[in-house]
């Protein structure tokens, strides 16, 4: 009995353990949500689909929440035929909690949903995420401390109405109405309360007054409520009721141009259903409704305008239709589902660190602290969150652009993640009486003031008013009149010309040494262009002089003659007036024929190109971003001053100072600018590498180019420097510049674009490029919004300028580092060349003292032995071949000599045709080893040659015959020009004379070389007799025949 209850507990444990261990691979995520998709923005067929596709992407992808499989589970939220229920949505959290053990919630959507929810997902501990509940009262993290909301909030919207009243300077009063039934989900109440609360914390009075439906509503006692308490007017509510208000307020006689009304319309169902005239839609007899709308602002969530966002708002009707047959339309609700996407990456990217870190999957407290002030790139843009795990939204503001048609247009966004309005350049506010209405007119809402109750004002004031205005309008015209006066001076006085006598050039010597830039030029192009023609690239010298005493860039302008227009004097001035840290200084111009030039500012690190080409510069992403850093704050420079635009944007613009600060080159001077190249030229095209595609259908296009335009270079030139190959680099593809701007120009899909390759970049990187290269100029971004994305990519950099600064010289520093030890190196490598060649022509010893600089002094040698070998029947040998086989031969066998003299403790004296000089003990003094050395040299050489084979007569047997010699010498180097080591005295001419006097294949020695050896005692020597000698008479000689075989050499 006992052990059988043992077992039974064991294997409980066993099953125990092993279903925790599956239930750690799977994560449970509950779905919740209502279904009509008519109602409600956040319903089943519009998110679900949306929630699957982040689903598939992590578990495809494989990059987070490996080994874990996410199940989704889906509950409607929806009371039948009765909307949102919060009963049924506890009643659903409750049940799933107990049955299903979910690790995180998402939904429901309604406020008062999500309320009860989130107090018992707050209980549990687990993460609640919901793209839409927009309520106040979620920013209590006390209550709702595992809430993450990743869509539109009402305190983001109150935000930035604070900053509108900031921007405007209302700072007193404000006034609202909200559409309020008291049932359901009561979304206009929730959306209108942020701009309530955060303008009454920033101090203003705010009236609100909330309304029903259109039957049980007064509006002439809104009307009057409205005129007795504010000027700046929010509404919120549905559009047919909001157009009521308007008609009302026209009957009523209410002056528009008073009034600044703000329309809430999250959705923009105003404006894009409508034309872009929010009037349209009603029956209503307007009188006059563009004076009407003068004064009406519509507020709306700004949609996303990245390509992924549009590809997500396909692949999501589409599966709407296929899992929930509803047919969605393209509308800015789509953002809801776009923002549960978000939610979802989000969420996953929090467990994944957790689970990283060895935590629990349900730890919803560590999970959702994760998701704090987080930053990442979604599918509706930069998902940016705060410290209450609310996300950073952005908004748009629309206003009546057009006043003939009435249109609206956008006229700024609010940067929900940087706090800041960005005002449009090109759509702006036409205030009806040209400047903002007041908040808190005088003698409106306040009769205090003194003069609120005088029915006129005194003789001396009316006097005092007319005179100041006198003086008023004096100064005004007196100002202008000045301007006008000092513009026309500044024209006549051509501060900008430089005549050529004032420009000094060096000679060419000291003008490449000195006065030159490594940098890549334009043929008739820029002076810091790149050359590319047929032949390929150069690096040759910018041209550069001194203009007072100053080194300047000068380029030169491919015409005859400059007309003076009042238009070309303008862009002179202007060219002059710009001053900025990233553009390169316009110091004057020459229109002396024929010398008709621009000079600049000179930059002497060269061109981006070249620094880029150049493999020995190291660039980091730090330093790569800080260009990157540069180009843009020029450009946004550039395109927001009256030149307006580059039309020649390339990395060979791009040139470098000696701070390593980059610095836009060649811009503005559109009347200065000419093409000399052929129409077919290489360099023409290899210059178009960076155009634009809607500029390549102009044979020749504005020189002043456009700013979509600039983006499009921007982005080609952002690819040379992440990838470092060049201009337009495509992967796989050897194509001329011709093929490229063909293909471009083109504009098939799918369009020619370069190769982008994240794992060179980061993916943030390649969006950028590839918004910037896109077909359509509309959808590439401009350079304001470049400016703000980059600063979110280069978080290094702008963290602090110092430190990036130091980083650049550290940098710097290095590069040289790396440059002097390498070239070292290369100096080193050639001595030791050098050395071993000098080794090769003189004696060790007599080169260290040439090395030295020292005199080689002549020197006496009392004893060496010295070889002398020739090849006998060598002349009728080389009677009967060709040159060419003679030198071969000699070659092959005085290799093979030298190899076997490497052996012994010998020096090659020289060879002279077939004659062979060796000598031993005339530099290493080796005492009597000398003649030992050469008999083992000679028997060596007389062994190998037995067996050497002659290529051209391979059957033929050299024949050598030694001659060896032993005595004294004198040796010296000869000569200045190609010195020779020469060896004199009567022992060279002895052992000639032995050679010369031997037999073929026999080593014959004298007397006293064979004294020497009789001393080691183990030569093997035969006497030949006495021999006649010229010039010496008989000799006793001996042949050498080897080593003695049965003697022990020590």
């Amino acid at each position: 009995m006992d052990l059988g209850h043992s077992l039974f507990v064991v294997f409980t444990c066993f099953l125990m353990a092993r279903c925790r261990t599956e239930i750690g691979k799977n994560i449970t995520v509950v779905v919740m949500l209502p279904d009509n998709h008519l109602k409600y923005s956040f319903a089943f067929p519009r998110v679900f689909p949306a929630i699957r596709m982040a689903h598939d992407d992590i578990q495809k992808k494989g990059k987070l929440l490996r080994g874990y499989t996410i199940n989704l589970l889906n509950h409607s939220t929806e009371s039948q035929g009765a909307g949102c229920s919060e009963s049924q949505a506890q009643i659903m959290a409750v049940d799933t909690k107990l049955y299903e053990k979910p690790d995180a919630f998402f939904g429901p959507g309604c406020v008062y949903s999500v309320a009860s929810v989130g107090r018992f997902v707050n209980h549990w501990k687990l993460p609640l995420i919901t793209a839409w509940a927009p309520a106040f009262g979620f920013d209590s993290k006390e209550e709702y401390r595992t809430i993450v909301r990743t869509g539109l909030s009402t305190t983001k919207l109150g935000e930035f109405a604070h900053y509108l009243h900031s921007h405007f300077n209302w700072t007193t009063r404000a006034f609202m109405l909200f559409h309020d039934l008291k049932v359901d989900d009561r979304p206009y109440y929730f959306i209108s309360e942020g701009v309530f609360l955060v303008l009454r914390r920033e101090n203003i009075t705010v009236e609100a007054v909330p309304y029903d439906d259109q039957k049980n509503s007064d509006y002439r006692e809104m009307i009057s409520s409205l005129k007795s308490n504010g000027r700046i007017v929010y509404i919120c509510g549905p559009l047919d009721t909001f157009l009521e208000f308007m008609r009302i307020f026209q009957n009523e006689g209410l002056p528009p141009e008073d009034y600044a009304i703000f329309y809430l319309d999250m959705f923009a169902k105003s404006i894009l259903d409508k034309d872009y005239k929010p009037w349209e839609s009603s029956d209503i007899n307007w009188t006059d409704p563009i004076k009407l709308f003068k004064s009406v602002f519509v507020i709306t969530a700004k949609e996303p305008d990245n390509p992924e966002y549009k590809a997500f708002q396909r692949e999501l009707h589409a599966r709407a239709k296929q899992e929930f047959s509803v047919q969605l339309e393209p509308s800015l609700e789509d953002i809801i589902a776009g923002c549960f996407y978000d939610g979802f990456m989000l969420y996953a990217q929090a467990l994944n660190e957790t689970l990283a870190e060895g935590g629990s999957q349900n730890d919803g407290i560590n999970i959702t602290q994760k998701m704090q002030n987080r930053r990442f790139w979604g599918v509706t843009g930069l998902v940016s969150t705060d410290k209450n795990n609310d996300r950073d939204i952005d908004f748009n503001l629309w206003a009546m652009t057009n006043h003939k048609t009435g249109q609206y247009g956008i006229v700024a966004y609010y940067n929900g993640t940087n706090k800041e309005i960005v005002w449009s350049e090109t759509e702006k506010i036409q205030w009806p009486k040209g400047s903002p209405p007041l908040d808190n007119p005088p003698c409106v809402f306040s009769m205090d003031e003194p003069f609120c109750n005088e029915d006129q004002l005194p003789v001396l004031g009316i006097v005092a008013v007319g005179s100041g205005l006198a003086l008023i309008i004096f100064g005004i015209s007196s100002f202008l009149i000045y301007r006008k006066l000092k513009l026309e001076k500044e024209l006549a006085g051509m501060l900008w010309r430089i005549r050529w006598e004032e420009l000094q050039f060096e000679s060419p010597n000291k003008y490449h040494k000195c006065a030159g830039s490594r940098l890549t030029i334009s043929q008739r192009g820029s002076s810091y262009g790149s050359l590319i023609t047929a032949h390929g690239k150069y690096q040759l010298f910018a041209k550069t002089g001194y203009f007072k005493g100053n080194l300047v860039a000068i380029k030169h302008v491919n015409k005859k003659r400059i007309e003076l227009t009042r238009q070309v004097l303008f862009e002179l001035k202007h060219m002059r007036d710009v001053q900025f840290n990233h553009l390169t200084r316009f110091i004057g111009a020459c229109i002396d024929p024929p010398n008709i030039c621009i000079v600049t500012e000179y930059c002497p690190r060269g061109s981006l190109q070249d620094i880029l080409e150049n493999e020995s510069i190291n660039l980091d992403w730090m330093f790569r971003y800080s260009l990157i850093n540069d180009i843009v704050k020029g450009m946004n420079f550039l395109h927001n001053s009256y030149i307006g635009s580059h039309g020649n944007l390339k990395s060979s613009n791009c040139v470098v100072d000696s701070r390593f600060v980059l610095k836009i080159t060649d811009y503005g001077l559109a009347s200065f600018r000419s093409s000399c190249e052929n129409e077919d030229s290489h360099a023409l095209y290899a210059k178009k590498l960076w155009t634009a595609p809607e500029l390549l259908i102009y044979d020749r296009h504005p020189p002043q180019g456009t700013q979509k335009g600039d983006v499009y270079s921007f982005g080609i030139i952002l690819q040379e420097i992440a990838l470092r190959n060049g201009p337009f680099y495509v992967d796989g593809m050897d194509l001329s510049p011709k093929e490229i701007v063909q293909k471009v120009r083109n504009g098939q899909k799918p369009y020619f674009r370069p190769t982008t390759d994240t794992s060179c970049h980061s993916e943030e990187l390649s969006i950028l490029m590839e918004g910037c290269w896109a077909e359509d100029p509309a959808d590439r971004p401009d350079f304001s919004y470049i400016k703000i994305f980059v600063m979110k990519l280069n978080k290094e950099g702008s963290t602090s300028i110092l430190n990036n600064l130091l980083s650049r010289m550290e940098q710097y520093a290095n590069n040289l580092e790396n440059l002097v030890e390498e070239r070292t190196q290369a100096y080193l490598e050639e001595k030791r060349k050098a050395e071993n060649l000098l080794y090769q022509i003189l004696p060790h010893s007599v080169a260290e003292q040439l090395k030295r600089g020292e005199t080689v002094q002549a020197e006496a040698f009392d004893s060496v032995t010295i070889y002398f070998s020739d090849i006998v029947g060598f002349t009728s040998m080389s009677a009967e071949s060709t040159p060419l086989q003679v030198v071969t031969l000699l070659n092959d066998l005085y290799t093979c000599f030298d190899a076997i003299i490497d052996n012994f403790d010998v020096y090659k004296v020289e060879t002279i045709g077939d004659a062979y000089m060796v000598v031993s003990d005339s530099q290493s003094r080796n005492g009597k080893l000398h003649a030992r050395e050469i008999a083992g040299m000679s028997l060596a050489l007389l062994e190998q040659v037995k067996t050497f084979k002659i290529r051209h007569r391979p059957n033929d047997q050299l024949r050598l015959r030694i001659g060896i010699h032993t005595g004294p010498v004198c040796a010296g180097v000869v000569g200045l020009k190609m010195p020779r080591y020469c060896l004199f005295g009567d022992t060279v001419n002895t052992a000639s004379r032995m050679e010369s006097n031997g037999e073929a294949l026999k080593i014959h020695l004298s007397s006293a070389t064979k004294e020497v050896l009789d001393e080691f005692g183990y030569f093997d020597l035969q006497l030949r007799g006495d021999v006649e000698m010229k010039g010496k008479g008989k000799m006793r000689t001996y042949w050498l025949l080897g080593e003695k075989t049965d003697v022990y050499v020590i």
